[in-house]
């Protein structure tokens, strides 16, 4: 098909975009992933300035912010609270600030998210949303891509919506996070942590939107269908990720901040910079049950 076919557009169904008083919006693409400009993260969140923020990410899905120098933790946890608490990931280490992971990657430690994700859609209720800062990057390289996936659903074919609308499918944490653990810790993680299911085209939270929700790590099978049916649609869904119309690149540096809403968005994190340094903050904010 002509992947961009059909209208991408960065509202919701029957949304009005609304006018901003207290953020400059610089868009990225004409439908996906803005600039916000006139903030200093590093002073109190108003009640106002929070409106904008949260009418901002779900008009644009993924906000960036650049420039936020003395941004810290704290700063960082006060920022994702406008969306709301932080989801801690299991397998993340942690820094010494609760509901903060630190991803440290370098010559050391190898990045390994150049995969096309959603964050912790392996959960019951999965992040809403992350908040992920730059403590040291490269100079060149280590760009993360997001990916709209409410556009991907709108340009599938309709026979594929209509197919997928009445669809769940299974995720799971242990063909990624699993492979490097011995049997007894895989145990003690399934105790905690069970495969779930969600819609395969889920209606979001908060705007109602239609969002493809599937992705290669975490999502393993299509309930209701044989394997190799389950197989043939899956990989046909996990590709639309892939398609650059779709797509936002940010190219961080120093004091940058980025916040996606995570239920309608993939994200890839670019492994081009071994075997220099990149240290990354991130927080997620807790989710609800998808329907």
């Amino acid at each position: 098909m002509h992947y961009g076919s059909r209208v991408l557009d960065r509202l919701a169904p029957g949304a009005e975009e609304n006018a901003y008083e207290l953020v400059e919006i610089r868009p990225l693409t004409p439908h996906f992933g803005a600039v916000l400009g006139g903030v200093d993260l590093t002073r109190p969140i108003t009640d106002a300035l929070a409106a904008e923020l949260r009418q901002a990410l779900l008009e644009w899905k993924v906000i960036f912010f650049r420039g936020q120098t003395g941004f810290t933790a704290d700063h960082q946890l006060a920022l994702s609270a406008v969306w709301g608490p932080p989801e801690p990931n299991p397998f993340f280490p942690k820094t010494g600030t609760a509901g903060v992971s630190r991803l440290a990657k370098g010559a050391e430690a190898v990045g390994n998210k150049n995969i096309w994700h959603s964050d912790h859609s392996f959960m019951a209720a999965p992040a809403l949303g992350s908040v992920l800062r730059a403590v040291e990057v490269p100079e060149a390289g280590g760009d993360t891509l997001w990916a709209d996936m409410a556009a991907a659903y709108d340009n599938l074919p309709a026979d594929v919506r209509e197919r997928i609308d009445c669809l769940t499918a299974v995720h799971d944490w242990e063909p990624s996070w699993g492979a490097l653990m011995d049997d007894d810790r895989k145990a003690a993680f399934r105790a905690d942590w069970p495969r779930v299911e969600h819609p395969v085209a889920v209606r979001h939270p908060r705007t109602g939107r239609r969002t493809l929700y599937v992705n290669e790590p975490f999502t393993t099978r299509i309930q209701g269908l044989s394997d190799a049916e389950s197989r043939e649609l899956l990989d046909l869904l996990v590709l639309q990720a892939r398609i650059p119309e779709y797509q936002v690149r940010f190219h961080w540096e120093p004091d940058s901040i980025a916040v996606w809403d995570n239920i309608a968005t993939q994200h890839y994190a670019i492994n081009d910079y071994y075997p220099r340094r990149r240290v990354m903050e991130r927080i997620a904010v807790a989710g609800v049950p998808l329907s």
